[in-house]
């Protein structure tokens, strides 16, 4: 097989912003570089502070505060992993703004300050990191208020906060308990926002919740959500729980940001579905990323990756693959490109066959004349099973499970809405 082709480009910032975005195209995965936030460890101040570091989010969830009626909505790595000749490299990560950070750690300034006689809540907020996948609920560490709550005050600093907790409720035994927090500077440049919930019904659904945000006083921003689902397939009548997290961050001053919308379903016979779809710019360059995966829990699996990038000028380059096995039988196929600004384009693409008896059938092209077909003796090498699967997911969701719905008066039992006769094709959680 020829030498791939390489490509590296790279942005530079006025403040030293570094993003690299290019990289040896390999067979299965091009070097699109990915900008990373990074945090600095929270400095301790004087005293013993009950800040601790991790989050942020991504839609607005008021209907749960408010009404509680909309707001349905790591650190692992995801689990796409690429085996048997079909490595893939590491991405390229570059702090989002200079060494001295202002994306970073700002909490002296950015937050309430921690001192022995203040009551207020003290933020768990700062920006969220790249390609961290859907954290465990103990990450993030919610603790919800068992009575009602509507407070507020002044730091030293001339800072403010609040902290607000409730209890919604609505058909079907349907309860939201949530609790709300927050804060600003003195000036009003620097903010952050907080909040938890938990929900159930009668059904036996349970979720858990999380929605964090943030700003700076140079106008950097941030917002993330993390969500538990457990709830019983209206069908199959398997347990399914379903996690998702999405995450984004812009920067003030310069032109960069990115998001992230991660999700993951699993059942009780071992059916699993993962996947993520990345989007980033920094100044003249912006890349895309998708991914998914799916194992059917009876051998069967389905992976694929799309990954692009294009500068401003209008150059592209981009890699994709897929792989489909089953029983040892299965096949792999994919592409790496390149287009320049004159339209000029390269390409090559190549399968394999695998025939589960030992034999492999190659073959490939490119735009420059390559070509090969070949038969060759190879162990054919795949995953049936995800690594983190129904049993790893039902032992990190001890508080969701946890979740005591309304009590339900005897004789009344929950209505269940089946639709149409048909299963839906959207396997999306019901919403409120």
């Amino acid at each position: 097989m020829a030498a791939a082709a390489t490509a590296t480009t790279a942005a530079t910032g006025s403040n030293g912003l570094t993003g690299p975005l290019g990289g040896k195209l390999k067979r299965v995965d091009v070097g699109i570089g990915f900008v990373e936030l990074q945090r600095k460890r929270r400095r301790v101040f004087g005293v013993k502070c009950c800040c601790s570091g991790s989050v942020v989010p991504i839609r607005g969830i008021n209907g749960c505060v408010e009404k509680c009626e909309n707001c349905r909505f790591d650190s692992k790595k995801s689990s796409h992993s690429y085996r048997v000749k079909v490595q893939a490299s590491s991405s390229s990560t570059m702090p989002f703004a200079s060494p001295k950070s202002r994306f970073a750690s700002k909490q002296e300034q950015f937050f309430p300050r921690c001192t022995p006689r203040n009551s207020g809540p003290q933020s768990h907020d700062s920006p969220p990191k790249r390609d961290t996948g859907i954290a465990n609920e103990k990450e993030w560490g919610i603790d919800m208020l068992n009575e009602n709550v509507n407070e507020s005050g002044t730091n030293e600093d001339g800072s403010t906060w609040y902290r607000k907790s409730g209890e919604n409720s609505g058909e079907n035994g349907y309860r939201c308990r949530w609790t709300k927090m927050g804060g600003k500077s003195h000036d009003g440049a620097s903010e952050w926002k907080e909040m938890w919930w938990e929900k159930s019904d009668w059904t036996g659904y349970k979720e858990l919740g999380v929605e964090k945000s943030g700003r700076n006083a140079e106008g950097d921003s941030w917002l993330e959500t993390w969500q538990e689902v457990l709830h019983q397939d209206e069908w199959s009548n398997l347990a399914r729980i379903e996690r998702s997290a999405q995450k984004q961050a812009k920067s003030g001053t310069e032109n960069a940001g990115w998001y992230e919308n991660w999700s993951e379903k699993y059942d009780a016979k071992g059916w699993t579905e993962k996947g993520a779809h990345k989007y980033g710019r920094l100044n003249e360059q912006s890349w895309w990323e998708k991914w998914g995966e799916e194992y059917d829990g009876r051998g069967s699996v389905l992976k694929w990756t799309d990954k692009w990038a294009e500068s401003e000028l209008g150059t592209k380059w981009g890699d994709k693959w897929e792989e489909k096995f089953f029983a040892g039988i299965g096949s792999r196929q994919g592409e790496t490109w390149h287009a320049s600004l004159s339209s000029e384009r390269w390409s090559r693409t190549w399968g394999e066959e695998h025939f589960g008896n030992g034999k492999v059938h190659k073959y490939g092209k490119s735009t420059t004349g390559e070509s090969w077909d070949m038969v060759v003796d190879e162990k054919t090498y795949y995953e049936a099973e995800p690594h983190y699967g129904w049993a790893e997911v039902v032992g990190d969701s001890s508080q969701l499970f946890s979740i005591q719905p309304r009590e339900q008066p005897p004789g009344v039992y929950p209505n269940i809405d089946f639709g149409s006769s048909v299963p839906p094709d959207d396997e999306s959680p019901p919403t409120r």
